[in-house]
């Protein structure tokens, strides 16, 4: 089974590679992508239920992964959430896991974003 993932991240670049790395992980389908917290939280609202993971930068185009959080928690029946930001603070972190967030990686920590996504897709190939 492929879990779905929903991008929240505003460099074209970045989604490309994170997106090549779903791949080359395997498990893992983007659904859709958002450049704007508008952008997400109009996906969001039009898709409940329909997201297994999101990856979410913090700082974006217009407006806030923060936002962006708070938005995916509130859907009763949405998956995950990871943020992926180059804004990882101590402080941002724990502020970030207070609104919902699973985990937090900074993208200097690349190493451990990419373990913790091959950890899940093992969880989920597993099965119960």
């Amino acid at each position: 089974m492929e879990l779905r993932v929903f991008l929240v991240e505003d460099l074209q670049r970045m989604r490309g590679l994170l997106a090549d790395l779903f791949s080359s992980i395997g498990g893992f389908r983007v659904v859709a992508h958002a450049g704007t917290e508008a952008e997400a939280n109009l996906w969001l609202a039009d898709h409940p239920g329909e997201w297994d993971v999101a990856v979410v930068d913090l700082v974006l185009e217009q407006g806030a992964g923060m936002n962006v959080i708070s938005r995916c928690k509130a859907d009763p029946q949405g998956g995950r959430i990871v943020v992926f930001s180059s804004y990882a603070t101590p402080g941002v972190r724990q502020h970030c896991m207070d609104l919902g967030a699973d985990a937090v990686f900074d993208k200097a920590d690349t190493g451990r974003f990419i373990a913790w996504f091959a950890d899940l897709a093992s969880q989920e190939n597993s099965g119960p």
